[in-house]
């Protein structure tokens, strides 16, 4: 692993470089996973460290909770905690068949009759009082595609086969292919479901129609210089600085590898302006602005400070992923 020695962090005068700004706000900020993540993303850091961190979050039933997804508080497992879990373990390798059959468990537990995990609900969005491993208050929730989506593309990706998954799958091309009065976050769960459904002629074509969707009902911001169209950290009263309210969403939020089927959607020139808004939305210490998690309550400041890191990670992983230069 690099030497973490070697960045400054009290230099005399502010680093130079969108990498540099954004390695200077994580070594500050970010919990040790996230220190770890950029670390192995960014500076050839090994993939052990990562996992060992993460290790941290797990419980005994085979969920992740202790505020790993950082606007939900206490220790409970929740679905949302390991889908993030499983969106760690994929984006360093280790998501092997032996974790994902713990953690296929804990799904099993938690889902509805038809495969489907629960979204987020105030009455269960802080958990803090409940023992870790009670999911049972979420099992009486209905099953939503944006929370159950996202798990079954990156346990799809990873090659991983469950009875759990079977049904879980069925769920998301039914819901899919019935979208019709979508919200954003509804498909960008479904896009990540669709690019590693293992049937790719079907998922091409769900694609598709999902596509023309996005265009018809405006979706997108595809003119980031019409008036409140770029992202911006609040600054309302009240408000909690670098939080990004609202769920405005521009190509790059849908398409966030170039081989992603979403991609396909927007022209070259839509999608340079798209990563044209990503790149600017840097902060002035280095980070970039946490989007608000759907069904979530407004984050605290310390939710907000562990969330930032994460969504810096992912914008340099975007901006990265489209060659653009970090320098």
């Amino acid at each position: 692993m690099a030497d973490i020695a070697a960045v400054p962090l009290t230099p005399t005068s502010p680093p130079h470089g969108t990498l540099a700004r954004a390695e200077r706000f994580v070594w500050l900020t970010a919990r040790v996973l996230e220190q770890r993540l950029f670390a192995h993303h960014f500076r050839d850091g090994a993939a052990g460290p990562v996992e060992t961190a993460l290790e941290a979050y797990r419980n005994a039933d085979g969920g992740y909770g202790h505020a790993l997804e950082p606007a939900l508080r206490g220790p409970a497992s929740l679905p949302a905690h390991t889908a993030r879990a499983l969106h760690v373990l994929d984006s360093v390798a280790r998501c092997d068949a032996r974790r994902a059959e713990d953690v296929c468990r804990y799904l099993t537990s938690v889902s509805t009759t038809e495969g489907a995990l629960t979204a987020i609900r105030p009455e269960v969005a802080l958990p803090a009082v409940r023992p870790a491993g009670s999911g049972d208050a979420a099992v009486r929730l209905p099953g939503a595609l944006s929370a159950t989506a996202p798990v079954v593309g990156l346990l799809h990706r990873n090659e991983v086969w469950h009875p759990w998954l079977f049904r879980a799958t069925d769920f998301c091309w039914q819901a899919v292919e019935s979208l019709e009065a979508a919200r954003p976050g509804d498909v960008v769960a479904a896009v990540l479901f669709l690019d590693h459904a293992p049937d790719r002629a079907r998922a091409e074509a769900a694609a598709e129609r999902l596509g023309h969707l996005v265009r018809r009902e405006r979706l997108v911001v595809l003119d980031p210089d019409a008036p409140g169209a770029r992202p911006a950290a609040s600054t309302a009263p009240g408000s909690v600085p670098g939080h990004t309210p609202g769920d405005r969403r521009f190509p790059h939020d849908y398409a966030r590898t170039p081989d992603s089927l979403a991609r396909a959607w927007f022209t070259d020139a839509e999608t340079e302006r798209s990563l044209d808004v990503l790149a600017a939305g840097q902060q002035a210490d280095g980070g970039w602005p946490a989007r608000r998690l759907p069904g979530a309550p407004e984050p605290a400041p310390a939710a907000l400070l562990e969330a930032r890191p994460i969504a810096t990670i992912e914008a340099l992983r975007t901006l990265a992923a489209y060659g653009r230069s970090l320098a």
